[in-house]
């Protein structure tokens, strides 16, 4: 019986000290500058750049694969940080600023068939299975997703209402 605790005991140690020195020598070095690009990043992997979340839409951006304003939901002012990041010239005239939308549910259409509950990326829709769903909206980034997939238009995006704690003041123009 002793031995078995000690031979255990011996084998944990062994074990503990070969994953230790494997994770200190065989560790695999990433680019700090993608840990950068992607902090900016809004960090809701919504898909709207068409890469598959953020992390992956940072490394496409710190190899110079994609344009710097691949991000609908970081706007103008994100193109432009990450244009300073990244030291490269852009051309924000064709970018279209967007009033940050939010999907809203049609309950009179909504047949609960979960196709929207389904794609969304956020988690920002509620339901089940026949049941009428709703939206979240503090967590919906509107990416449009939702409406794309709804087989009765019973989703839509609508933009959203300023309310005490969403209204901004507008920003001045430069003359």
């Amino acid at each position: 019986m002793y031995a078995a605790i000690v031979v255990l005991t011996a084998m944990g140690l062994l074990l503990g000290y070969s994953l230790g020195m494997a994770a200190k020598y065989l560790k695999v070095e990433k680019d700090p500058l993608v840990d950068e690009i992607e902090d900016m990043l809004p960090g809701t992997n919504c898909g709207q750049c068409g890469l598959p979340g953020c992390s992956s839409a940072a490394q496409a951006l710190a190899a110079h694969e994609a344009p710097v304003t691949l991000c609908p939901p970081g706007g103008k002012a994100l193109a432009q940080q990450l244009a300073d990041k990244l030291s490269v010239s852009v051309d924000l005239s064709g970018m279209e600023e967007e009033a940050p939308a939010f999907a809203r549910i049609k309950e009179d259409q909504c047949n609960g068939c979960t196709r929207c509950y389904k794609v969304c990326a956020t988690d920002a829709i509620m339901g089940a299975n026949r049941q009428i769903h709703t939206v979240f909206t503090e967590a919906c980034n509107g990416c449009g997703k939702c409406v794309e997939v709804c087989p009765t238009n019973g989703l839509v995006l609508v933009p959203e209402t300023p309310t005490l704690r969403t209204w901004r003041w507008s920003k001045p123009e430069a003359r």
